[in-house]
């Protein structure tokens, strides 16, 4: 690769690492992880760089599968370090923080494949057909599993207003 060709590169990477690594983290759920898909994919994309006609949807493709690939690794089920300290997120006057919390932790209960799909659909703002070539399935089943996933979406939302409901009632008996 020439000097130029490096430099261009280099700009890419810097201006799309950030993007990338929230793409992978709201898919797989895990910094880390996110962090290890974005470099995969961005050493892949360097090797290839000369012959990518759009470096941006390469990379994209890349950070999707890597980041559902990184939750199908046996390791990954073995040391699940991140449950023996949950987070805990730190009060935040920013408008809307908390639904993002909600939102992100409901998200993590759906399954990677239709995660990617609802992820690139609505938070990437892509097309049926694009997130079809990124997923690489035909767009039947980018709107099966955008629709299966809201579904799950949904569902893990009602349960959590359920649970939140039961849990005010009880405190507001135990108080009487």
């Amino acid at each position: 690769m020439d000097a130029e060709s490096e430099e261009g590169f280099r700009e890419f990477a810097r201006a799309r690492f950030q993007p990338l690594r929230m793409l992978a983290y709201v898919t797989c759920g895990d910094w880390q992880a996110a962090e290890d898909a974005v470099s995969g994919a961005l050493s892949r994309l360097y090797l290839k760089w000369d012959r990518v006609a759009s470096p941006e949807a390469y990379a994209r493709k890349a950070v999707i599968r890597a980041a559902i690939g990184e939750k199908r690794r046996p390791w990954r089920r073995e040391h699940l370090v991140g449950e023996a300290f949950p987070e805990v997120a730190a009060p935040d006057a920013a408008e809307g923080v908390d639904e993002r919390l909600r939102m992100r932790a409901a998200l993590r209960r759906v399954p990677p494949r239709q995660r990617a799909a609802l992820v690139l659909r609505f938070l990437e703002g892509l097309s049926v057909e694009e997130t079809a070539e990124v997923l690489g399935c035909s767009p039947g089943t980018v709107k099966s599993q955008t629709s299966r996933g809201l579904d799950t979406l949904r569902a893990t939302l009602a349960a959590e207003i359920t649970q939140e409901g039961v849990s005010h009632v009880v405190s507001h008996r135990g108080r009487a």
